[in-house]
Parts: C-alpha cells; structure tokens; sequence
C-alpha cells in the first residue's frame, strides 16, 4: 500500500530541522623441495569454521583461475620471493605510498602494507560482477535524481520519508539541482565479498569520495616491474587506462558553458589528509591541476583558480573534500577547506562538481538496506548482485534481536567508515559489548547490524609460506551521461592479521593486486 508522501511531507519534517550541514586452514604438500612455499595450517584459524578458499575451492586441487600462477610458485624459492616483497616496500616507500591514521598516539603517516601474492579472478567470474555494479550504479544515481527532485520513492512508499527528512547526508540545498547529463555519483566504489563458488554479496556503496584507486594502480605497477614472466604467460586484463577514463568521464559532464578541452581540478584538503598521496597522484596521472580552496575564487558567475597569468575559469572539480566542508557560505562558516561561493555557482550551472554534493545519502548503511528496492524501483529488474541481510536499529523489534545477538553480529555506523565505529561481535570481549552496547541504545539510529559473514580468504606471504587470510574487493566504475566504465579488477583489501575479518588499512589491512583473467 502507497504512503503518503513526497515534496510537501519531506518540506514539513525539514521545517522542523536546523539545516547544517571460510578460512578453512589448509595443509598442502608440495612436490618440492622445503623452500617451495605451501600452503599452510594457520593455527590462527578455528578449524571449526569453513572459509571458501579461492585458490583451492573445496578440495586440494586449485581452482582453475589459479592454475598457472600456482603452477609458477610451486617452482618459486620463499627466500627470493620475501626478497621481491622487501623490494615491493622499499618502491612503495621512496614512492610515498603512504596514508595517514588519525587519533590519539597512532596518529601518524603510515606505508600501505602490500602482499605479492595476486588475487585472481576469471574472466566469467568477473563479467557477473561487472552486470551487477553497472546496474547498481544506474539505479543509485535514478535515486539520488530522484530525492532532489520529484521523491517518488518516498511517494510509493519503498522507502520510509525519515530515513531522508533525518538523514544527515540530505542536502535540502541540492533539491531541484540538475547536474551536467543527471550525473551524480561519477565515481563510485563498491565493496563486495565473496561466501562461496558463486557466492557474492555487496557489503556497502561509497559513492562520495570513494578512496583506494591509486592502490589498486601502484600495485600492478609493483608487480610488472617485479614480475614481468608472470604476465607473459598469464592473460590478465590490464587497469593502467583508468586516469584517462576518469579524465573522459569528467569531461563528459563538464557544464553546457564549456565549449573546449575541459579545465578539470582535483580539490583536496591539503597534505595532511590521509588520502593526499590518491589525490596528487590521480591528478598528475590525468593531467590535472590539483588546488587546495584557498586557490579557487568565485570570478564572473564561475570558479576560477589562481595561475601565474591570473584566475582561469575551471570546469568541473574532483572533489575530495566532504559537503560540509565545500563552502563556508553554504555550509560550515568554519570551514578553510572550501570555496565560498561554490555551491551559488554549480546551481547556476557554471561548474560540475564530482561527486555532486548530497550523493553521502547512497553511503549510508541503512539506505544501502533498501537498494534490493531501489534497483527494483528504478530499473524493473531483479537485483543481480545481492545485500547482505541488514537489521535496522531504528527499528523497535530490530533492535531488540541486535541487543539479543550483539555477540554473533557485526554492528556498524550508519555513516561510518574506515573500519571505525564497529563491534565485531565473535571478536569482541564482555568489556568492549558493553561499552558498545550503551552507545546503541543511546542512539539506535545510528547503526545497523549484519550477521558476521565467512568472507573467502587468498593467501598471502609469510615468512613461514603462504597462508589464508580474508579479502574483501573494491572495483571502481566511472560514471557519464554516454556510458559506465568499472576497471577491471578492482582494489583488493586483505586482513593481514590471522583471524581478522578487518581490512582497512587503519586497521591493520594490507592490499593485493587483484588479476581478472582474459575470456
């Protein structure tokens, strides 16, 4: 039954709103001799649960995107290999390759910890995935078109009105802002893991300013350098085109005013934000200028940035700053990261601003329990790639069973991110359930819980061979009014920590390359 609802309902409850901004250890005998790596028992596992294991499957015998490269290690010496990681770090570190960790004591630069060991995907594997991104991406961005502008979501009732009204990612500023081509997530990162053989689920969206993608670039640089055999004789399907895609896509949505070649700017914080290193590098690799808010002004109806033969109008920003940040008279009047005046100028059309501002509504964990609806609502097809099961804690009766079973659940923020604001139930003590628990039932509002899933595990170096541990993937899709592009692949996020079903870096996760093989 249809709810009542839309622009008169939404205006009403805004009226009332201050507007602010399975590791299954393996034992593996190998034919050669003991400095061949194995495949080993991680006593850091619990042999009582089953993980699927992507390079083995079921049974002993490799699954077959692993054949060849498992055919290669077997011949390899662990000693050369651990030789080829240490050299993997030192590249990393005269590269700068590094993000920053904020907090306390630990708030420090810190050298992304990368694993030699790919993860590999086939090319089928990988052609289900893509279908299902590309038809999650069409449908978030119909929904974020549709919030700002007509909400008949909220009219048919598929999606409760103050789940919107409350959200603080709602941006009222943004209703009736059409962007260039109705573009307005351009670049989005969604995270997947997979459970089994054909098993895989979508654990969230990042459709703000989703981060990792010059990981994911670094890290295939690293390996062909380092080992150029492998790609001679494995077909792997190649992601270095990704900068010129991204270039492309944003030219594509630059403003109607924009009659040449695209001016297009990275926007970034400043050096000390923990991405600074993807911001710098994604706009050197596009050809890009990459300016902090102090170098853009508002000059004649557009944002210009500061050069040394004046201010020079640009198109369309890449912005890594959040909303509330973007421009102080709009938003935080605090805020030394913006432009003033920014916002004015993209409602007037003047400039493209990517992500568009209010795209955070697709980010949050409890909207993300309504996308099965939303891929439904918008595009009349089944969803190809499916949610993992999520409780509500706003909800009365879904709070009472997470209080219930907060030791079997992982809880999260609505809006968290980075590894932060979560309880891993399984992994959690008495202590640190209660100090959680007081939180949630403060403000229910603010979480969701999932049961905790038995994400596959790759394996990884160690110094004792090679050992399983979970993984979870992060492809990246590009946005235009002419076509979706998603890299091949994707950042591979890996709990290096035995037993850990935390990847974040922030957390102590590494990444991999990750290979999808040609048909």
């Amino acid at each position: 039954m249809a709810r009542s609802g839309g622009l008169s309902s939404l205006a009403e409850l805004l009226a009332n709103r201050k507007i602010s901004t399975k590791i299954r250890p393996t034992i593996r005998k190998h034919r050669r001799a003991r400095k061949t790596p194995s495949r080993r028992h991680d006593p850091g596992m619990d042999d009582a649960t089953r993980y699927f294991d992507e390079m083995l499957g079921a049974g002993e015998l490799r699954r077959d995107p692993y054949r060849m490269y498992g055919d290669w290690i077997d011949a390899q010496d662990i000693k050369q290999l651990r030789r080829k990681s240490a050299k993997a770090e030192n590249f990393f570190r005269r590269t700068g390759i590094t993000f920053n960790v904020y907090g306390g004591a630990e708030a420090a630069e810190r050298l992304i910890p990368f694993d030699i060991v790919p993860r590999i995907i086939s090319g089928r594997e990988w052609n289900k995935l893509a279908r299902g991104i590309e038809q999650r991406v069409r449908a978030i961005n119909a929904f974020l078109y549709d919030i700002y502008h007509r909400q008949e979501i909220l009219r048919a009732g598929r999606i409760p009105l103050e789940l919107i009204a409350d959200n603080d990612a709602f941006l009222p500023q943004m209703i009736g802002v059409s962007p260039p081509g109705d573009v307005y997530t351009h670049i989005v990162g969604v995270d997947i893991v997979r459970t089994g053989e054909n098993e895989f689920y979508v654990l969230e969206d990042n459709a703000r300013t989703p981060s990792g993608v010059s990981y994911m670039l670094e890290n295939r640089e690293t390996m062909l350098q380092m080992f150029p055999e492998l790609f001679s004789k494995i077909r792997v399907q190649s992601v270095s085109d990704y900068p010129d895609n991204l270039r492309r896509s944003l030219a594509d949505c630059a403003p109607e005013q924009c009659s040449d070649r695209p001016t297009i700017a990275v926007l970034t914080p400043g050096i000390n934000n923990s991405a600074y290193f993807e911001h710098s590098f994604l706009a050197d690799q596009m050809g890009a200028e990459l300016v902090e808010g102090h170098d853009l002004r508002v000059y004649n109806g557009r944002i210009a940035m500061r050069t040394t033969k004046g201010f020079e109008p640009v198109d369309v920003i890449y912005r890594r700053v959040d909303d509330d940040y973007l421009d102080p008279l709009n938003f935080r009047p605090d805020s030394l990261l913006g432009v003033p005046g920014l916002l004015d100028v993209y409602r007037a059309g003047g400039v493209t601003i990517a992500n568009a501002p209010g795209t955070g509504l697709a980010d949050d964990k409890a909207i993300y329990s309504y996308l099965p609806d939303i891929v439904e609502f918008y595009t009349g097809e089944t969803p190809l790639l499916k949610n993992v099961p999520t409780w509500r804690c706003a909800e009365p009766n879904s709070l009472a069973y997470v209080i219930e079973h907060i030791e079997e659940l992982v809880v999260k923020e609505v809006h968290g991110s980075g590894g932060y604001g979560l309880l891993v139930g399984p992994t959690s003590n008495k202590r640190e359930i209660s100090r959680f628990l007081k939180k949630l039932k403060a403000r229910p509002g603010n979480y969701i819980a999932q049961p905790t899933l038995a994400l596959s595990t790759v394996p990884i170096l160690t110094r004792e061979g090679l050992a399983p541990r979970h993984v979870d993937l992060r492809p990246f899709a590009l946005v235009s009014p002419k076509r979706i592009r998603i890299s091949p692949g994707g950042l591979t996020r890996v709990a290096l920590k035995k037993g850990s079903l935390v990847v974040n870096s922030s957390q102590g996760g590494g990444t991999k390359d990750t290979w999808v093989l040609e048909e």
